[in-house]
């Protein structure tokens, strides 16, 4: 039989891969991660982890708060020490190629080494979508930011304005306001997409304005951003050509995301270029597994990775279990075979 580096390769160590780790080296398998940052993905930039089963603030007798809920941060890094613990091996590199070798897989990093394994999870994730317009590039770093805690802080008490309509441009609004009185969301259309219960608390918090169809068309300033110029636009988020200029010290984006699938171009993808995979979280390619936010999902959320992690992980031992004893790998009803 031939030998391989590791019975399991993850690539990404966000929620997904974390968990994934965790499963996959409790089931005794030889487990790989590759994360080419800090462990925890975007997860790492969530002020306060509210909404996950569990994870609840102390209170005192009265029902008073004693301490919020877990941050991002702290629950990547348990997610990391549990992964460690049952014996997942991390490494810090960027996986630039991928390869199938007969029914093998085969990754190199950007240090030029190379791991084998049998079994394949994809946790790369999604980037942040930019907006596209002029001085976005230009600004970014110096008042253009995608990330609210990473960079919040550095306009306490400025004129802040978010674009975007999800959770996440609720989410960040909320805690940016917890840093300045004057922050502005702008989404292009007349509501939002967020779940109800984010928009209402945005629309009660007196220090968020919020304006709906309006569209960011130009960042504008100098050594750094000064304003920015916007555009109504119909209920469609169609834009109207009525413009106006608004000063502003900061602009944060949150306008969606982009799934990392580079390394493997050849996979079947959904129409926004999510994975597509089957009830298994195996792709279209069998043995290489898909989880978290670079898979076809109606809902991106640290939970739903987290799970998706887990079975991956779980359906990946299968998956080995089989190829070990020359059995035919295991394939759940409703594959996504191409």
């Amino acid at each position: 039989m031939q030998t391989c580096d590791a019975d399991l390769i993850i690539i990404g160590a966000g929620p997904a891969g974390l968990t994934a780790a965790q499963y996959g080296a409790r089931a005794n398998l030889r487990t790989l991660v590759f994360e080419q940052i800090t462990p925890g993905g975007q997860a790492l930039t969530i002020d306060t982890l509210e909404n996950y089963p569990g994870n609840v603030g102390t209170r005192d007798a009265e029902g008073k708060p004693l301490a919020p809920p877990k941050s991002g941060y702290d629950f990547s890094q348990d997610l990391h020490r549990q992964a460690l613990d049952f014996g997942a091996r991390f490494i810090a590199a960027q996986v630039e190629t991928l390869k199938t070798e007969g029914d093998l897989f085969t990754i190199t990093t950007e240090h030029g080494e190379t791991k084998q394994a049998i079994a394949l999870i994809l946790a790369t994730g999604a980037s942040h979508r930019t907006l596209g317009v002029p001085g976005e590039a230009q600004f970014t770093g110096r008042g253009v930011s995608y990330c609210a805690t990473c960079d919040g802080p550095f306009f306490r008490n400025k004129k802040i304005v978010v674009a975007g309509g999800g959770d996440a441009a609720c989410d960040e609004a909320q805690y940016l306001s917890r840093l300045s009185p004057r922050v502005v969301l702008v989404h292009r259309r007349d509501r939002f997409r967020a779940q109800d219960s984010l928009v209402e608390r945005v629309r009660n918090n007196p220090r968020i304005e919020v304006r709906l169809n309006t569209i960011i068309r130009e960042i504008r300033g100098e050594q750094t951003l000064s304003s920015l110029i916007l555009e109504h636009s119909d209920n469609t988020g169609t834009g109207t050509g009525q413009t106006y200029q608004e000063n502003a010290d900061a602009v944060f984006v949150f306008v969606g995301t982009v799934p990392q699938t580079s390394l493997v171009p050849g996979l079947k993808k959904d129409a926004a270029g999510y994975i597509v995979t089957d009830q298994r979280m195996e792709s279209s390619r069998p043995g290489l597994f898909a989880a978290g936010d670079v898979r076809s999902s109606p809902f991106r959320q640290v939970v739903v990775a987290a799970a998706e992690g887990a079975i991956a992980a779980h359906c990946a031992a299968e998956y080995i279990e089989a190829w070990k004893t020359g059995r035919r790998p295991v394939q759940g009803p409703g594959a996504a075979r191409e």
